[in-house]
């Protein structure tokens, strides 16, 4: 498969479907205001989780990190408490560290509220390496 359709397939082609939050965006902003005073979060809808497809080596060196071979690519960013994206944005995580309560996805630098519905799909590493925002 060619690059372009590889990214194609990954943005654009079905995935498992997976539900986030049922919060509004103003119910999951006070949600992460009290939750995360004091930490980096970021509000997302249109969300794909992605299981990244990576070496045996590569996955030792996640795991001596505390990180998983995963990331989250989202369409909608709601609100980013660090204003690194505008409303609308797009967003690419770095991997997951721990992902709690079916809906924050949190890596080591962040918490994403995973809200609606999104899909989970599988990549290689060098795939979504090629997404340009």
């Amino acid at each position: 498969m060619d690059d372009l359709q590889a990214i194609s397939d990954l943005l654009h082609g079905p995935g498992e479907p997976m539900t986030g939050s049922t919060m509004t965006d103003e119910q999951a902003l006070d949600f992460a205001r009290q939750r995360f005073p004091y930490s980096e979060f970021c509000l997302v809808r249109h969300w794909r989780w992605i299981d990244l497809d990576v070496s045996d080596a590569q996955r030792v060196e996640l795991e001596k990190t505390q990180r998983q071979p995963v990331i989250l690519y989202a369409h909608g960013v709601v609100y980013d408490s660090s204003r690194r994206w505008d409303v609308g944005d797009v967003v690419r995580t770095s991997p997951l560290s721990v992902f709690e309560e079916g809906f924050l996805f949190r890596t080591l630098n962040s918490t994403y509220l995973m809200l609606g519905d999104g899909q989970r799909k599988s990549a290689a590493l060098e795939t979504v390496g090629r997404i340009r925002f």
